[in-house]
């Protein structure tokens, strides 16, 4: 997830909240409730700002695996062919609400993002790879300035996964939704009274570069607050920070086995890891060592990626997912037994995710996805039917 310009259509960390949803719900609608082709997205602005705004649907479409984005009436459109350099793409912007209004859109089967903007439109350009998403962790990334933020959804023959996302960053609020097929809403994502700036203020006042991560405009407006990995590549979060924990970590399984139980529904399914050489050697029930991991640093821990690769099989990659959401909410010293799910124990260490940490605190239910597998013990900000009615997106006060 480097800051290039041909960054991803998702990136790995966001891509992966997606997987694990689909690992986690992936159930069928009923028989007498097929998903249609579109469905729709109500857009309700409760910002309290008064610029206009501009929405997004972009994605991967799941019928034709094309790249492109969908208009107002859910109709898909296949990106043309870009360049060398990146060449402007078409204008997929729609009207957003005015503030104090609601908009329904319709939303076909893609996986993808919604994109809103306030104030401005967003500059997507297409290379020979594919879109260009927005990469604000870039200087000199043509959306650096503006005021946008994004939500993550599914929509396919088993339903919609839709959820709010701060993997990437922690920007303008907003919450989702979806009204379930017996007609009832569930809802996600909304930040507690003042949690908005109250994750701001948070950030400046942790020792060790925290407030670091938080972007502002030229004119002195907050516009957001970039996640760890980004503040790494940055150098707004010194390479060490994670440092501490990892090294105890390491200590404490060369002489204590770490025993990872990846699938809740699988609880005789249990492998061993203990520390041999610098080394962490998982082993199964007959002692067979299935992966190895070496001594992550900051970045694959904070990202989840790297040497905590997470492969979409059925055992490096569930290991992999429990050890990333162990190490961001410190829980692997206090409990040899992962994962552990209860969130009065995540991050009590003084070496942890404070980014993650500070935006769960001021979450009103607590979810939210900080990290890429936060949906580790269901922690993450998703909602989930198998047989959609309507989807939600509230664009939330800014305290």
């Amino acid at each position: 997830m480097l800051a290039s310009l041909t960054h991803r259509l998702l990136t790995a960390a966001a891509a992966a909240t997606l997987l694990g949803a689909l690992l986690t719900f992936g159930s069928s609608p009923p028989a007498d409730a097929a998903v249609p082709a579109t469905i729709p997205l109500k857009i309700t602005n409760n910002s309290g700002r008064g610029e206009p705004v501009y929405l997004y649907t972009l994605g991967t479409s799941l019928t034709t695996g094309q790249q492109g984005w969908a208009d107002a009436s859910g109709t898909f459109h296949a990106w043309p062919p870009g360049g060398t350099p990146p060449t402007p793409a078409p204008d997929a912007s729609i009207p957003g609400p005015a503030a104090g209004q609601s908009k329904t859109i319709r939303i076909p089967k893609l996986s993808g993002r919604i994109y809103f903007s306030y104030g401005q439109k967003l500059d997507f350009r297409l290379t020979t790879g594919g879109l260009v998403q927005p990469a604000v962790q870039n200087p000199s990334d043509p959306n650096r300035d503006i005021l946008f933020n994004w939500s993550e959804y599914t929509l396919n023959d088993s339903g919609l996964w839709l959820n709010s996302t701060q993997v990437d960053m922690f920007s303008a609020p907003y919450a989702v939704g979806v009204q379930r097929a017996d007609g009832s809403v569930s809802s996600t994502g909304r930040l507690t009274s003042g949690g908005y700036n109250g994750v701001f203020n948070a950030l400046r006042a942790q020792q060790g570069g925290w407030g670091g991560l938080i972007q502002t405009r030229p004119d002195g407006t907050v516009l957001r607050a970039l996640s760890p990995l980004y503040g790494l590549e940055t150098g707004a979060l010194p390479a060490s920070v994670m440092n501490g924990y990892i090294d105890r970590v390491w200590q404490k399984y060369a002489t204590t086995t770490l025993t990872v139980t990846p699938f809740a529904d699988q609880p005789d399914t249990k492998y061993y890891g203990r520390v041999l050489g610098g080394v962490m050697n998982f082993t199964n029930s007959s002692g067979a060592v299935v992966t190895s991991f070496r001594k992550p640093d900051a970045s694959s821990v904070l990202g989840c990626h790297r040497l905590l690769d997470a492969p979409n099989d059925q055992v490096r990659g569930p290991i992999s997912r429990t050890l990333c959401a162990g190490f961001n909410r410190s829980t692997l010293l206090t409990n040899p037994n992962q994962p552990d799910t209860s969130s009065a124990d995540f991050y009590q260490d003084a070496v942890t995710n404070h980014y993650a940490r500070i935006i769960h605190d001021r979450m009103a239910d607590g979810k939210a996805y900080a990290f890429a597998f936060d949906d580790v013990g269901h922690h993450e900000s998703l909602v989930h039917d198998g047989g959609p009615r309507q989807a939600y997106l509230t664009l939330d006060p800014f305290d």
